[in-house]
């Protein structure tokens, strides 16, 4: 209750500054109407249009929650013959609608699964390739001395701009589709992994490597028992980064490529000045990214209870 009572305060107050946000966001438009018809708006006629315009500058809190519930089950202004067409009452219903709702690229489900799908590749490929980066960073002094700063130096680049180049490279020799998002994602989500790792793999104070040489144990005995244990708080920090950093990466390549995905729902929401879309698509993003963080804290807090290292 100590911890839930504060956030629950900041949300509220972020809630409360968002409706009163909304008022002068969207209050010209409503001016403008009203002067057009030739009619005077009060100061209540007006707070309540704003809060309901169907394109409004700034959607209100309560716009966006049911356009997400609308867009999660496909029942937006276009697909409402969705949600008419199958009824909850029964297994049997619920069921079909549950189908038909992963299958109706109207829904923010079936988008996030197009968007889910490449940021885990994408994020397995960039972790994979930053513990191996970090482990030949700490062990080779000449790739310490070349691959670091080229590491570094690579995350200079707007992935904006980088993405529609990566994609077109790889559409020449013959490579679409989910490959070229997850190259992206693993891109955006590697370099978190490698500073974590090297981190890591040198927190072993000299003291601790004097022991295992006094022992005259092996390089890869070392690795195994004493680097590699070290590195894993360490490892666990940087993937929670890594894998917010890879749907980033995910949502930046469907831009270009167009074939579905939470990316495409922002883009398409823009085109038609679909702002209340906008903003479920993106809030549908941050609770994907959320509970895929939450996920990797869960395996986290398992596995250092399994190594001692948290209680």
């Amino acid at each position: 209750m100590r911890v839930a009572f504060p956030v629950l305060a900041v949300v509220a107050a972020l809630i409360a500054l968002w409706y009163v946000a909304v008022v002068p966001m969207n209050a010209p438009w409503e001016r403008d109407q009203a002067q057009r018809a030739g009619t005077e708006l009060g100061f209540g006629q007006l707070v309540a249009n704003t809060m309901t315009q169907e394109r409004p500058v700034l959607p209100a809190p309560h716009q966006v929650v049911m356009g997400l519930y609308e867009q999660t089950l496909g029942c937006d202004a276009v697909g409402r013959r969705l949600c008419r067409a199958t009824t909850p009452l029964t297994v049997q219903g619920f069921g079909q609608r549950l189908v038909a709702t992963f299958a109706s690229n109207r829904s923010l489900i079936y988008h996030g699964r197009i968007t889910l799908t490449a940021t885990l590749l994408g994020f397995v490929i960039g972790t994979g390739a930053g513990i191996l980066l970090a482990i030949g960073i700490v062990y080779n002094r000449a790739m310490d001395a070349s691959v670091m700063p080229w590491a570094i130096a690579s995350q200079t680049i707007p992935i904006i701009a980088l993405a529609p180049m990566i994609i077109v490279v790889l559409n020449s020799v013959g490579i679409s589709g989910l490959v070229p998002k997850a190259i992206i994602a693993a891109y955006l989500s590697f370099f978190p992994v490698v500073v974590g790792m090297v981190k890591g793999l040198r927190a072993p104070d000299a003291m601790q490597l004097d022991l295992m040489k006094t022992w005259s144990a092996p390089g890869l005995a070392v690795f195994l028992k004493l680097r590699l244990p070290m590195s894993v708080p360490y490892l666990f920090a940087s993937l929670k980064v890594g894998i917010a950093a890879s749907l980033v990466g995910t949502i930046v390549g469907e831009l270009p490529v167009q074939e579905g995905g939470l990316g495409v729902r922002l883009l398409s929401g823009s085109y038609y000045g679909q702002t209340v879309q906008m903003w479920a698509a993106l809030f549908a993003a941050a609770i994907l990214a959320a509970a895929l963080v939450g996920i990797v804290g869960m395996i986290e807090r398992r596995a250092l209870r399994r190594m001692g290292m948290a209680r």
